[in-house]
């Protein structure tokens, strides 16, 4: 979805290695991580936050080579996954902040262009969410009812 509503073309980034060794450097045994993934979530941090506290904090790298399990899944079976997905809420936010500039500004068409492509993504994404039932069957986005998620 990265390129679909952009002007970007190319694909440079950089890559993991191919057969990944478990870091012997790391002092953090598999039940510590998981105990910090819970403290730092508790303390209100997304998944996303946690990876990266963990990587620049504890000198972890990655998180599913040390524990054999990903973060979300690590936070799943701690109950501790939000209600919605991190990447729907992201975008969700966008559509606000966007609605509260179109509320100053009516004359920006390029915002009101904006805010369709951030729907459609929206959407998009719910139903993916859906089907792997991420998401109830019978969750809608309501571009009103949005502040309520994102305060």
């Amino acid at each position: 979805m990265a390129k679909m509503h952009s002007r970007g073309r190319g694909t440079a980034h950089s890559n993991k290695p191919l057969n990944p060794a478990k870091p012997t450097w790391i002092r953090y045994k598999p039940k510590e991580i998981e105990l910090l993934i819970g403290k730092l979530s508790k303390e209100g941090k997304t998944a996303s936050e946690i990876g990266m506290i963990l990587r620049d904090s504890y000198g972890i790298p990655n998180v599913k080579l040390l524990t054999e399990r990903r973060l979300q899944q690590i936070l799943g079976e701690k109950k501790l996954l939000p209600e919605l997905p991190e990447d729907l809420m992201a975008l969700m936010k966008r559509a606000v902040i966007v609605k509260k500039h179109m509320d100053a500004n009516k004359q920006d068409m390029t915002a009101i262009r904006g805010l369709q492509f951030t729907e459609s993504k929206i959407k998009r994404l719910a139903k993916y969410y859906k089907r792997v039932n991420k998401l109830p069957p019978d969750w809608k986005y309501e571009p009103g009812a949005v502040k309520i998620y994102t305060d």
